[in-house]
């Protein structure tokens, strides 16, 4: 195969799929079937059903049982705010985005005490095995799953103090910043690393994607005076949501 050529089935594909994004194929529409692929391309029964496959991996379409296989509706992606470090906020990440929209959003949590993997113990300057407390959220945008988050906090630095858990006591859903700073903790900056990856199954059940489906990955880290205090991965699905960043030059 020479520079610029194309399988069979991602030229198949492509086409589909240039037809999808203009509207010739609209949401709700039936994909041609794949013997009305395999007669208008010319190919092979092989290469239909990997072009088809392929469409169904990008999202763009999806199988219904005993019906067929159908045009994905596409939403509009929406922002989450990712607008830097205000500690005068006294907020939750989550809090200060929604403020930033105009929006007003909901969440459910749950901690408990757990051993720190090998990744999460690097992450925090601490040994595998240490104790962590970590906490999953699941958080909710005008009742729509928009966002998963787990973060986890050395209980070294936390434990026997009123900001044990994050959800819970006289400072529950504050922010990290405002949490350490009652235990004089002076959290002066913060760290994040976006990536993406194919959501795993268990989170796709949760914010309402299909297999295959891309998130983006915002890894984020806490410091004081370069001791990471809390580090968490949020999790975001790619086809709703972009994650806009909003920060001042200095």
């Amino acid at each position: 195969m020479t520079f610029g050529e194309q399988p069979a089935y991602l030229r198949v594909a492509g086409d589909l799929r240039q037809k999808i994004v203009e509207g010739l194929l609209p949401p709700h529409t039936r994909l041609p079937s794949q013997a009305r692929i395999r007669e208008e391309y010319g190919v092979s029964d092989t290469v239909a059903l990997e072009a088809r496959k392929v469409l169904m991996a990008e999202g763009l379409v999806e199988g219904r049982s005993g019906s067929g296989t159908y045009v994905r509706e596409r939403p509009e992606p929406r922002r989450v705010a990712r607008s830097g470090f205000r500690p005068e906020r006294g907020a939750t990440p989550f809090r200060q985005e929604q403020a930033d929209i105009g929006v007003r959003g909901t969440w459910e949590s749950s901690s408990e005490q757990t051993d720190a993997c090998v990744d999460i113990a690097q992450r925090l300057g601490i040994d595998p095995g240490d104790r962590v407390m970590r906490t999953t959220y699941l958080f909710r945008e005008a009742g729509e799953p928009m966002m998963l988050s787990t973060s986890w906090e050395p209980l070294a630095l936390t434990g026997r103090t009123p900001v044990m858990l994050p959800e819970e006591g006289p400072l529950g859903g504050m922010g990290v910043v405002e949490r350490m700073r009652a235990i004089d903790v002076i959290v002066d900056n913060v760290t994040e690393e976006v990536g993406a990856r194919p959501g795993l199954a268990e989170e796709l059940v949760l914010l309402g994607g299909v297999p295959g489906h891309v998130v983006l990955v915002i890894q984020r880290t806490y410091f004081a005076s370069g001791r990471p205090v809390e580090t968490a991965d949020v999790v975001i699905p790619a086809d709703r949501y972009r994650a806009a960043y909003h920060l001042p030059v200095k």
